[in-house]
């Protein structure tokens, strides 16, 4: 993270914290919280935990009061479980998002579906005809949860990591106007580690740059997010960026099968590289993701096709068993049992350091995604984008990025318009108007009659997740 100056001594210790956690029985995120915050010492509080399935909230809860009455663990919390998402929220100082997509089954539809038709996806989660039924699922939730926060934390600050980000946040300022909210991604961490890497072997004494020591001008919409400025200690770094992709040689560097024996989660960097070379800003997200994003990387035939480029397609498999795998819950029985130990760790997340920039302990520089207030040119005012924003006491303030070259203001707008269409369709529960939003996704890529086939076939997979829209109404449907 990028630490500013102190504009002033730092706040005391500050105490009876409230954070209410919307998806409190995380069996990844719950742990992480819990570690930051039993680490934290100058706040302190209750975490009231909230989930649609209450014993793992529960035991989360049980979990976390075991860990921060250790010792050695400076923090002062009480985790507390509650069965209605209401009193959870209560009178809520910051407001963490971090929930799970309806079963597991939702992510195998999302891609064996389009498969069928010819359609590919790495990822699946945030745009694409995958993406679009995400969104179609999340809007509803978080209609609820923007509304919630309404009647129960007005004030609340709200930190949202669920996907798809945009969409997610974007739905809660659309279901409470006055809300407070920003969304954490940790994709431009990865694009920082690069420019760490570049520094320490192109510029004289660098050593062990580290990517918090990576100032970059981030713009764009998550996981389709652009960097066209990158500096460390003062020293412009992405003027080496010609000299890697010149090292890199000719891009696509493999073949289908090259890959075969890797991790489904690979990235080789191939992807972020080509949109420079070919529009002048680095792509600031993983390969899988923005792959995802443009209609040429998966115009393939088949899924070994996209190895090309030094990503692969996730199979369903891989998704369905990582969403189902137990051995976090197992963890979780383990540590209350004293089988195991719990070991704090540096987790590299932010959301405890943004809380205490907003409580005023001290300020932060990072990226986020929050409305586009100007600081993003080319996109309309509203719409979430992903920036670099200064936080001091109770206040987020975008820091301008500038805009884009017209082919990237292309590309970007279309995703934007999308986003905003799905958010408004899953307000009105406009199953037609989700449709368009989904023909018009680049990936989509089919004749019209196909493109509709697909989107019904999606629609009656998931259908017992869709039922905030009017599906017997709806003329797309047969």
């Amino acid at each position: 993270m990028h630490q500013l100056q102190r504009e002033r001594e730092a706040t005391a210790a500050v105490t009876d914290v409230k954070i209410g956690y919307v998806g409190g029985g995380s069996q990844g995120w719950a742990h992480t919280l819990i570690n930051d915050l039993a680490q934290c010492a100058d706040v302190s509080g209750e975490v009231g935990l909230y989930d649609v399935h209450y014993e793992p909230a529960e035991q989360n809860a049980r979990l976390g009061n075991q860990v921060t009455g250790r010792d050695d663990a400076p923090g002062d919390w009480e985790f507390t479980a509650y069965r209605d998402l209401d009193d959870a929220l209560a009178g809520a100082d910051f407001v963490i998002c971090s929930i799970q997509d309806p079963p597991a089954e939702t992510f195998k539809h999302d891609l064996d579906i389009p498969k069928e038709y010819g359609v590919y996806q790495t990822v699946g989660d945030t745009v694409g005809p995958g993406g679009a039924l995400r969104s179609m699922r999340a809007v509803p939730q978080y209609k609820e949860i923007g509304e919630t926060i309404a009647e129960q934390c007005p004030d609340a600050w709200v930190i949202n990591y669920t996907n798809p980000m945009t969409v997610c946040t974007r739905s809660l300022y659309e279901a409470y106007p006055d809300v407070n909210a920003i969304g954490l991604c940790h994709e431009v961490f990865g694009a920082q580690r690069k420019f760490a890497r570049i520094a320490n072997k192109h510029v004289d004494g660098a050593e062990d740059v580290g990517l918090d020591e990576i100032d970059v001008n981030v713009k764009g919409i998550n996981h389709f997010t652009w960097i066209d400025e990158a500096y460390w200690n003062g020293h412009d770094v992405f003027q080496y960026l010609d000299a890697e992709l010149e090292e890199m040689g000719p891009l696509p560097r493999y073949e289908p099968g090259d890959l075969d024996d890797e991790s489904y989660w690979t990235n080789r960097g191939d992807i972020c590289f080509d949109l420079y070379d070919r529009f002048g800003m680095l792509g600031a997200a993983g390969d899988r993701h923005l792959a995802e994003f443009v209609p040429w990387y998966l115009d393939i035939d088949e899924e070994r096709e996209v190895q090309r480029w030094g990503t692969r397609c996730t199979p369903s498999s891989a998704r369905v068993q990582g969403e189902q795998d137990v051995s976090a819950a197992s963890r979780t029985e383990q540590y209350l049992a004293g089988d195991e130990d719990f070991e704090f760790r540096e987790s590299g997340e932010e959301a405890v350091e943004i809380m205490r920039a907003l409580l005023g302990i001290e300020p932060l520089k990072t990226h986020l995604n929050y409305p586009n207030e100007g600081q993003v040119a080319g996109v309309e005012r509203g719409a979430v984008v992903e920036t670099n924003a200064l936080i001091t006491g109770d206040s987020v303030r975008p820091v301008t990025a500038g805009g884009f070259t017209r082919p990237i203001e292309n590309l970007v707008s279309t995703h934007v318009q999308n986003q905003e269409t799905l958010v408004e369709a899953g307000f009105a529960g406009d199953l037609d108007l989700a449709y368009q939003a989904f023909l018009n996704e680049p990936l989509v890529g089919l004749q019209p009659d196909e493109a509709e086939a697909m989107f019904c076939d999606l629609v009656e997979a998931e259908r017992p997740y869709l039922q905030a829209y009017d599906l017997d109404g709806a003329t797309v449907l047969p």
